[in-house]
């Protein structure tokens, strides 16, 4: 018997590989392939590559936990992550592809007065960008979350919340995958396994990839690399104000279904939601020390299993079945990074910290439109690099939601 989960695939075309292309983008993750799909299907530019150095989402895209929502707390990034949020509402419909959409609300809680100050002025700022967050009383966090203790073991006590409404989750592999098949079915290629190795120059002008099978010559590069952006960057002579960190996660043996929101708290940093499989889905901070490994620790899953089973205490009966970590670029003010680097010919999409995953649809059609157009979309404006130059920054520390 076929489950859903495979009938619902779409195909992906694979095509050999030219000599040059109109547009090369580095990186075949969620934020990739949503350029090179946009590009296609918004402007009508399928002369496109997306070059990937192993197979498409085998990165960040394909660990990170699946999250979308919009409760930021500075008006520029509210608007963006609310357009991402209603691009995934619609994102099943326009390509046909079962993404697995849920929608389930975010309930953030806060353990002090502080903690519900962060929060009342968080839901008020997401309700005036007409965002749906509202603050929740103990009571009635109680009621949207019945298995929670509200003493969070006698040391981490509950004393309300803000939700947002419109949160929800999505399979990471079904968002690439469609983003994929879309592209490809349009006359994009989609190269695995090309790593690239450097960055092909006229003058002061990026004007194509060196890969390890050979050059590939492009009108615009695109570097939508996700964990070694700063040595992609550097390549081009861009220095980044990024850090790489890893970022840990785990799931569970199945359990009945019944955990209805993402519950979260940013003062323990440590998250959880519950699959359509009935696992149970835990993350947490990201390590405070940079590093490019890939590999969870017995340090960190004892760190924030602690600490969720303080507020869920049913999460101590459960077994871990898998854990990993994925790369998260942080930049110096928490903000993403997209469009013009100040190099001719090469664009970028970095900085996405713990929030790249709910960024995909607004940052990949942001970018096409950059590329298509030659003018930076107002959304995204906001995010350039040269804001650091402007001191024109945008933190939003409190709104990663794991620090």
């Amino acid at each position: 018997m076929v489950s859903e989960h495979v009938e619902s695939l779409q195909p992906i075309t694979w095509q050999e590989p030219r000599d040059s292309y109109d547009v090369v983008i580095i990186g075949g993750g969620g934020h990739g392939l949503a350029t090179a799909y946009y590009l296609a299907t918004r402007h009508g530019i399928t002369n496109v590559a997306v070059l990937e150095a192993d197979y498409i989402a085998s990165g960040n895209t394909g660990r990170n936990t699946t999250i979308i929502r919009a409760n930021y707390a500075v008006p520029e990034a509210i608007r963006f992550y609310d357009h991402s949020m209603k691009l995934y509402q619609g994102l099943a419909a326009e390509t046909g592809a079962q993404l697995f959409y849920r929608p389930k609300g975010h309930v953030w809680l806060a353990h002090s007065e502080m903690g519900m100050r962060t929060e009342h002025g968080r839901c008020l700022m997401n309700q005036a960008m007409g965002v749906r967050t509202e603050m929740l009383t103990p009571a009635e966090v109680r009621e949207l979350i019945p298995q929670i203790d509200l003493t969070g073991g006698g040391r981490y006590p509950v004393f309300g919340a803000s939700h947002h409404v419109e949160a929800a989750t999505a399979r990471h592999d079904r968002v690439a995958w469609a983003y994929a098949s879309g592209a490809t079915g349009r006359g994009v290629h989609v190269l695995q396994h090309r790593p690239v190795i450097g960055l092909l120059r006229d003058g002061d002008r990026v004007v194509g990839v060196e890969t390890a099978q050979g050059p590939i010559h492009a009108g615009i590069v695109l570097s939508a690399v996700g964990g070694w952006v700063s040595q992609v960057a550097a390549m081009a002579g861009v220095r980044l104000p990024i850090r790489t960190h890893p970022l840990h996660a785990f799931v569970t043996n199945d359990f009945d279904q019944g955990l209805d929101k993402i519950v979260a708290s940013t003062e323990l940093a440590c998250y959880v939601s519950q699959t359509e499989r009935g696992q149970m889905l835990i993350g947490a901070e990201f390590d405070s020390q940079p590093s490019f490994s890939r590999l969870s620790s017995f340090d960190a899953l004892r760190s924030y299993s602690y600490k969720i089973t303080m507020l869920l205490p049913f999460l101590r009966s459960m077994r871990i079945l898998r854990s990993w970590a994925g790369l998260c670029d942080i930049s110096a003010d928490w903000s993403p990074i997209m469009g013009d680097t100040g190099v001719d010919g090469f664009l970028i999409t970095t900085g996405w910290g713990t929030w790249g995953f709910k960024a995909i649809p607004a940052g990949g059609e942001a970018l096409a439109e950059r590329i298509a157009t030659g003018r930076t979309p107002d959304l995204i404006a906001p995010f350039g690099l040269d804001r650091f130059r402007r001191d024109h920054v945008l933190a939003d520390q409190a709104s990663a939601g794991t620090r």
